[in-house]
């Protein structure tokens, strides 16, 4: 599973390498040390009565959907499971309409044997990856229909099973949505099922032997010093 990730590319930076056409307010900056209720940066497209809008958006990273009473959930949204994502209580409506791009770096993994765990720093060396996400909105219903901070943008990221030498790590990993999937992974007008979560999987296979990975120290702090190989 993915729980900490690493990115170090601007708002300016995502614009241009996601192709946005908007940009929304607050967007986060480099951060390598991403935890669960974090803000990230979210690549979505909207479509209303023009043109479809692809645009940069600051989400909390933990899916709340909208029938949820609170923002805090008893259970983890942070990832969702690929297989079954589109009968997932939590996740049905958003693989349906609301589907996003995560951009990071790479991520985390913790290698655990016995009670010995390792983090790993696994990420592509040939430039920043995207990762399939689901979002939703959720309304503050305590607040007025007239503030600012009633609605609440929520994300999540969508994994699977690992292969190859990640296996060996852990054996979850993120999907990863190659450039050539982008636009059918996002189009607001496809009304997303489970056939289109597993192409996504289908379509992140051929990433996975491509990306690279190493030990790293503790995963403290937010510095770039944090993605530092190991020297052994």
């Amino acid at each position: 599973m993915c729980g900490r990730f690493a990115i170090s590319d601007t708002p300016d930076d995502l614009v241009r390498v996601f192709d946005v056409d908007t940009v929304g307010e607050g967007i986060p900056g480099p951060n390598w040390n991403v935890r669960p209720t974090d803000p990230i940066p979210v690549v979505l497209e909207s479509k209303k009565e023009g043109p479809v809008v692809r645009r940069l958006e600051a989400a909390r990273w933990s899916l709340v959907p909208s029938f949820a009473k609170e923002l805090k959930l008893p259970y983890p949204t942070f990832n969702a499971r690929a297989e079954g994502a589109a009968k997932a209580g939590a996740f049905r409506a958003s693989v349906a309409s609301k589907r996003a791009l995560i951009p990071a770096d790479g991520y985390y993994e913790w290698h655990t044997v016995g009670k010995a765990k390792t983090p790993y720093f696994i990420h592509e060396p040939g430039g920043p990856l995207a990762f399939a996400g689901l979002y939703s909105w959720w309304r503050d219903r305590s607040k007025a229909d007239d503030d600012p901070d009633r609605w609440h943008l929520t994300a999540t990221i969508l994994t699977t099973d690992a292969t190859g030498e990640l296996a060996d790590i852990h054996d979850r990993i993120p999907v990863i949505v190659p450039p050539e999937f982008w636009s059918t992974w996002l189009d607001p007008d496809t009304r997303g099922d489970q056939s289109l979560v597993d192409a996504a999987v289908a379509a992140s296979r051929p990433l996975v032997p491509t990306l690279d990975y190493y030990e790293v120290g503790p995963v403290n702090g937010e510095g770039p010093e944090l993605i530092r190989p190991i020297e052994r």
